[in-house]
């Protein structure tokens, strides 16, 4: 008989998993250029040239012992001063390898921040709409996730209810920069406020709160915004960091996860978040990828492929009457539904083979999800039954 946990989870599985799932049915049955699959975070772009050049030398010149082997659970100290060095070039920042844990992807490194950090019934903050696991990465370590609703004119933070919202039991809050699923970028002067309040609460209460900082769409930017280092901004951050996006990797889950030394306990904390990375099962972040990520953390995805999706996208929905706020970063848009019922919104959609992600999983109704890091065609393809659904709700211009 499985657990009480995972009787929910197998209840309510990933809705962003099921529409994928339900897109490989409907391309099987219908074809898979007539089914326009938006659902899943798949970068459609090949990794850069350099990353293959690197696995081959890498295999050719490396002692294999030590290339597939173990090493500390926070990975190859090379690496991690490699990774460190490159953070203190682009952001000004003092990091050393003993401020830097190689991880299995963003989500592992969130999953280690908050089993060092969280005791049962502590409380973590998140801003909606929010990545739809982090609430299951904080249900992991039996503490509870609270979804401050947002300002859905900008989707930048509501610092009202934001601060009505911390207590003596948050113990953290986690930010995704650039959001997914919006695309929007929270500003410097957005993080700047977030830390004010954050000071303040912390002396109020007696207590540590941390930011954990989630930026795997970091380098995903289009508009020539900045996305600040948080850091910079508030000793208690740990950031999570993921090479899925950035090098077209999702796959080979490799990431790295940052504590400062400005952090409350930074020795101690650190060396939490390594041995969480060892008891959660993970042990190391692969062996192979991380001696790759050193030699390949110049390299980034032509992101010009995105930026015209995300043109074509948006310039079309709006002209069909569609509402959306045009994301400056990652490779979402968040647009919002002709009804408040995202679900039929989502049902309608599929009569015309599209596939995105209600809104309802983001914790925020009435809007969906589309993720454009598909082909250029697909797209284009699937304007056409966009616009039936723009027609058949009497939207316009």
């Amino acid at each position: 008989m499985i657990s009480e946990k995972m009787k929910a989870l197998v209840s309510n599985n990933s809705v962003i998993r099921q529409m994928f799932e339900e897109g490989q049915q409907m391309a099987a049955k219908y074809g898979s250029e007539n089914v326009y699959d938006f659902s899943l975070g798949n970068p459609n772009i090949p990794a850069p040239p350099k990353v293959k050049e690197t696995i081959i030398s890498l295999l050719e010149k490396e002692d294999p012992t030590v290339l597939h082997g173990y090493m500390n659970n926070a990975g190859f100290p090379d690496v991690r001063r490699k990774v460190a060095d490159s953070l203190n070039r682009r952001f000004g920042t003092f990091f050393t390898e003993n401020n830097i844990m190689m991880t299995v992807g963003a989500a592992e490194g969130l999953n280690c921040a908050l089993k060092a950090l969280i005791n049962p019934g502590d409380e973590v903050l998140t801003f909606a709409p929010y990545f739809v696991e982090y609430r299951n990465y904080v249900a992991n370590f039996d503490g509870h996730l609270t979804a401050v609703d947002p300002d859905t004119t900008t989707f930048q933070p509501d610092f009202a209810k934001f601060e009505s919202a911390v207590n003596d039991r948050t113990k953290a809050v986690i930010i995704n920069n650039p959001n997914n699923p919006t695309g929007v970028i929270y500003t410097e002067e957005t993080i700047k406020k977030l830390a004010e309040i954050l000071e303040k609460k912390q002396k109020e209460y007696g207590t540590d709160i941390f930011i954990i900082a989630d930026e795997p769409y970091r380098e995903l930017v289009y508009t020539g915004a900045e996305v600040p280092y948080v850091t910079k901004y508030y000793a208690n951050t740990i950031v999570c960091y993921s090479y899925s996006k950035t090098l077209s990797l999702p796959g080979e889950r490799i990431g790295y996860l940052v504590v400062p030394s400005e952090a409350a306990d930074a020795e101690d904390l650190f060396t939490a978040v390594t041995i969480a990375n060892r008891v959660i099962g993970c042990v190391n972040a692969p062996s192979l990828f991380q001696k790759v990520i050193g030699e390949c953390l110049e390299e980034k995805a032509d992101i010009n492929f995105y930026a015209k999706n995300r043109e074509l996208l948006y310039k079309s929905l709006d002209e069909y009457g569609f509402e959306c706020i045009k994301p400056e970063g990652a490779f979402y848009m968040f647009v919002k539904t002709p009804t408040e019922d995202d679900i039929e919104f989502v049902n309608e959609a599929k009569n015309e083979h599209i596939l995105v992600v209600p809104g309802t999983s983001f914790g925020c109704k009435g809007y969906v999800r589309i993720a454009y890091c598909v082909a250029y065609e697909t797209i284009e393809n699937s304007l056409a039954g966009f616009k039936r659904l723009a027609e058949r709700y009497g939207l316009t211009k």
